[in-house]
């Protein structure tokens, strides 16, 4: 992505200069470059010369349905935003004998086509500062062929890309918009995503990382955007206007900055507060249930390391993957998320490292658990005085006994929730998309962080359930 051509700006990307011999002699005058050997005359772009969308107004652009609603450029548009006083030098110019140029006087505004250009002229590659009025010659007949030479050399590409570069992010084009909210983030509205940034405090703002094109909002909606629809890094490059490395960092800092956050939050909900939040039906037929458990699983890429291949395959999907065991309360509230662990995993081997079993604060006698049949820990609680709720087993039987079927329809008929929970934290695509090697070690960050998101939304089990 070429650099800016306008002096001390170092921004990169940008509106290639038109091909119009009258509107590209207004943009050469605007930007006051002059070129770097004959000091006497203004510099002439090159095929690839850009100037950055920071030197225009709002008013230079208009949106195009034709381009998907894209803010194209007008064809009559001049750069018009300089702060040569404040501006830096560009750091390829910089060279061992640099001084900091003095401050350029104002050009003049409005310059006649034909006859003689008067400007002030600042040199800016060179340890001497020159100010001098320089006239300079304009004819229509050498302009328009010099012009004309000059931009057959532009590739057709550059020339349809420069008037299709968007002047608003992601962000700003769709916060008034409340289906593309919930579409990239999963927040009803825009309320709803400023009350979820808002819940992450002050220290949002400081991070020990640098994006001067973006505010942590934005920044928050792009991890979202990744979260939510498994979108790359070089289209989110594209989208936010920044390079496809910075995308990957802002991902990477607010992926861990969303994970320690959350997980400061106190999502195990007390015994007094599960029975308050309890379902009606729910609490009539297992007062004593404090959560629902349920393994789900992510699926990876094939790992090239054979034990590693071992570890991750799971037979129950035939693929390579990484399993985490998933509770919530009986009002829908995810409560527990414990580690992530290779797809060969028994819930049985998860369960026996859990903090369920290992913290006394968790679970007090009395309590029940319900969970799947392939969660056979009854043995493990037995000794906490805790009883797990799971359906029965046929045991070499025939059939159930009718008084069994009647029970396992009722755990069934609760237990469902966590499946709808699980279903919910799964519209975050990433979870679904095969994971790259490379995300492995974030992968318990990224389902701990769509999970707890699920718990800013409302709630899908009915109180009445």
């Amino acid at each position: 992505m070429p650099c800016c051509c306008v002096p001390h700006c170092v921004r990169r990307g940008g509106h290639l200069i038109p091909k119009d011999s009258s509107v590209r002699e207004k943009w050469i005058i605007a930007i006051k470059r002059i070129d770097p050997v004959n000091k006497q005359k203004l510099w002439t772009p090159g095929p690839g010369a850009v100037v950055c969308r920071a030197h225009f107004t709002q008013q230079d652009y208009h949106i195009s349905p034709a381009t998907g609603n894209l803010m194209r450029l007008n064809k009559d548009a001049v750069p018009s935003v300089f702060d040569f006083k404040k501006a830096r030098p560009c750091r390829r110019r910089l060279t061992k004998y640099y001084k900091e140029p003095s401050t350029p006087k104002s050009v003049t505004k409005d310059p006649p086509v034909t006859g003689t250009v008067f400007l002030h002229v600042h040199d800016i590659q060179r340890e001497e500062t020159v100010e001098s009025v320089v006239p300079i010659t304009v004819t229509p007949n050498n302009t328009e062929k010099s012009y004309e030479s000059s931009n057959s050399a532009i590739p057709e590409q550059y020339i349809a890309h420069s008037n299709t570069q968007p002047t608003l992010n992601p962000l700003q084009m769709y916060h008034s918009n409340d289906e593309a909210m919930k579409y990239y983030t999963s927040f009803d509205n825009y309320s709803h995503f400023k009350f979820f940034f808002n819940t992450l405090g002050p220290s949002a703002y400081e991070l020990n990382y640098s994006c001067w094109t973006l505010n942590p909002e934005e920044h928050l909606f792009l991890a979202l955007m990744k979260l939510r629809q498994a979108k790359e890094d070089f289209e989110l490059s594209i989208m936010f206007g920044i390079s496809k490395q910075t995308a990957g960092r802002i991902f990477k800092t607010w992926l861990n900055f969303l994970y320690y956050q959350l997980k400061d939050l106190e999502v195990w909900p007390s015994c007094e507060t599960v029975k308050q939040t309890m379902p009606l039906d729910f609490k009539k037929k297992f007062p004593t249930t404090r959560v629902i458990l349920d393994a789900t699983e992510i699926p990876i890429q094939k790992p090239t390391d054979l034990l590693a291949q071992s570890a991750t395959f799971s037979s129950y999907k035939n693929r390579n993957t990484l399993k985490t065991i998933i509770g919530c309360s009986p009002s829908g509230l995810v409560s527990y998320v414990s580690d992530t662990y290779g797809g060969r995993a028994t819930d049985r081997q998860i369960m026996e490292r859990s903090e369920l079993l290992s913290n006394p604060d968790m679970l007090h006698p009395g309590d029940s658990i319900m969970a799947d049949r392939g969660i056979m820990v009854q043995d493990l609680f037995a000794t906490k005085g805790v009883f797990v709720n799971t359906p029965h087993l046929m045991k070499s039987r025939s059939q159930l006994d009718p008084k069994e079927v009647i029970q396992d329809r009722r755990v069934a008929s609760k237990r469902v929730h966590i499946e709808r929970i699980i279903g919910l934290a799964k519209t975050f695509k990433i979870l679904k998309k095969e994971l790259d090697i490379s995300r492995i070690p974030d992968t318990h960050k990224i389902i701990f962080v769509c999970f707890m998101i699920c718990n800013f939304r409302n709630s899908i089990v009915d109180q009445y359930a």
